[in-house]
């Protein structure tokens, strides 16, 4: 069985075990898990699942020491936050956040349970953490990509898309914490001789606009960085895409897989394995305002061959050779 469709698996089983957990009242340990995605999602699903190993690899088992209460939302805020305070009201252990809209909600509900992100653009600019050395709150967890990496979804574009003379980055209107990221490739953009300015987008009608209106001007490409509102709505991103001509690189390669033209980021199962490695030192103890944020330690580039054809492109060897990934 591949690695992928194991974790797939692993947590559709996780989503689907009984609340009541067997086990001898005082025994078991609460983790709260909030992840802004449809239960039946594969890509969260095997994120889940690899959280649920790592907490098996650290000797945590369902039923027997530990109980695990998930909330599955949308994009959507008003959602996300319903159950946001359905899990603090369960006073669990430790909570376990992806990414900036799941957090932020949290936080704003209480500064006493521990909360490990799994997923965050920027977190000491979003207010999560004092700084990355040292967090001093009640979170921490895994960085999505050092500012400074941000560059290079624009040199990648531009070495599969030359032609690329202006670039959108997709921005989610909910979450302003990711100007860092944004700067780091507006500061890429002169010496590849791009223009890079911001789109917004957070329901389906808003990024029909916006793509409508960026697809008339010539010579475009696109950004998408993580965000709530692009993983939520990716097969209508990868669609818009294709549809208006326009090269776009993301940040996962699910992306890809749905039909994008390229991707580069984090490894994202070995993050929230990782994540699942700190859930255990705060379970045992540890503060997470003593737990330093961590930065990706796996980065993947993935290309698909029959979007490029379809776009008119033709990928240089140099770039095949570095994807760890090519669709053809």
């Amino acid at each position: 069985m591949r690695r992928r469709e194991f974790f797939t698996l692993l947590g559709g089983a996780m989503a689907a075990w009984p609340l009541g957990a067997r086990a001898q009242p005082g025994s078991i340990r609460r983790i709260g898990v909030l992840m802004p995605a449809t239960a039946d999602d594969p890509v969260f699903q095997a994120r889940f699942g690899a959280f649920h190993q790592g907490l098996q690899e650290a000797g945590w088992t369902i039923g027997r020491n530990v109980r695990i209460d998930t909330r599955w939302a949308s994009s959507d805020a008003a959602d996300i936050r319903r159950h946001a305070v359905e899990l603090v009201e369960l006073a669990p252990d430790v909570i376990l956040a992806y990414g900036t809209a799941t957090v932020r909600p949290l936080l704003q509900l209480t500064r006493s349970v521990p909360v490990v992100f799994s997923v965050v653009v920027d977190p000491v600019g979003a207010g999560f953490v004092e700084n990355l050395a040292r967090p001093g709150g009640n979170a921490t967890g895994i960085m999505t990509m050092e500012y400074g990496s941000s560059g290079k979804w624009l040199e990648v574009l531009k070495e599969i898309a030359p032609g690329v003379m202006r670039v959108a980055v997709f921005r989610d209107p909910a979450q302003g914490s990711a100007t860092s990221q944004y700067a780091a490739i507006q500061g890429a953009g002169p010496s590849l001789r791009v223009e890079v300015s911001p789109i917004f987008g957070r329901n389906t009608g808003e990024i029909e606009r916006t793509f409508a209106a960026f697809a008339r001007l010539p010579n475009a490409g696109l950004i998408v960085p993580s965000g709530a509102a692009a993983q939520f709505h990716r097969s209508l991103i990868v669609k818009l895409a294709a549809q208006c001509k326009i090269p776009a690189i993301y940040y996962d390669r699910p992306f890809v897989a749905a039909g994008g033209l390229t991707s580069y980021g984090p490894d994202l199962i070995d993050s929230h394995r990782r994540a699942a490695g700190y859930v255990d030192r705060i379970l045992k103890g540890e503060q997470p305002g003593d737990l330093p944020v961590q930065a990706p330690t796996k980065y993947e580039l993935a290309i698909n061959l029959r979007t490029a054809t379809a776009l008119g492109l033709t990928v240089p060897a140099s770039g095949l050779a570095r994807a760890d990934e090519v669709i053809e």
